[in-house]
């Protein structure tokens, strides 16, 4: 017996299997481009997410710095204040800065007088203290998130017109910290 192939048939056949792979790779790389722009997508949400958390973080540490007890006035003052900063504390605590340097997790921490104002830029160091309007406990460069906060800096000052001594002297001022950006 003598078997007749028809040659026609199988090679349509065969084109067809081609065209069908060619479809489903064309089907998978179509599917891989869109899950690697979701991913992408994905991913700058996730960068932009992280970046508010730091800066949420910064926010929060300025304010938990105003109120710690390295830094607070206490019931130094009369009543216990919220947010205001013991200046002489914190002249002590640079001197001694070196023990604190990662205490905080912050790359700056700076207090800056705002009123009453003095003319310029005036680092705070132990000879021009109180005649100055900066005081550096931290200063490395700043390269990422910032905040700040309002705050009272309060020290006692000798009165030399009446017989009481001293008197609570407050300042306006602004607690600026800044955090390594991640």
């Amino acid at each position: 017996m003598m078997q007749i192939v028809n040659y026609g048939k199988t090679k349509k056949a065969q084109l067809k299997i081609q065209q069908m792979a060619f479809m489903l790779i064309a089907v998978t790389i179509f599917f891989a481009l869109v899950g690697m722009f979701v991913l992408v997508f994905k991913f700058s949400e996730l960068k932009e997410s992280a970046s508010l958390l730091e800066e949420k973080d910064a926010i929060l540490l300025a304010e938990k710095l105003a109120n710690s007890p390295e830094f607070s006035c206490g019931d130094s003052f009369g009543t216990h204040k919220l947010n205001c900063i013991d200046a002489d504390k914190i002249m002590i605590l640079k001197s001694r800065i070196s023990r604190y340097s990662n205490f905080w997790g912050s790359s700056n921490i700076e207090i800056r007088k705002i009123y009453p104002g003095i003319t310029g830029k005036v680092l705070c160091n132990s000879g021009n203290y109180p005649n100055c309007n900066i005081i550096r406990l931290i200063s490395d460069e700043i390269t990422g998130v910032d905040a700040s906060t309002f705050v009272s800096l309060c020290r006692k000052e000798l009165d030399t017109g009446s017989d009481l001594g001293f008197y609570n002297k407050c300042e306006l001022a602004k607690l600026m910290v800044s955090y390594e950006q991640k």
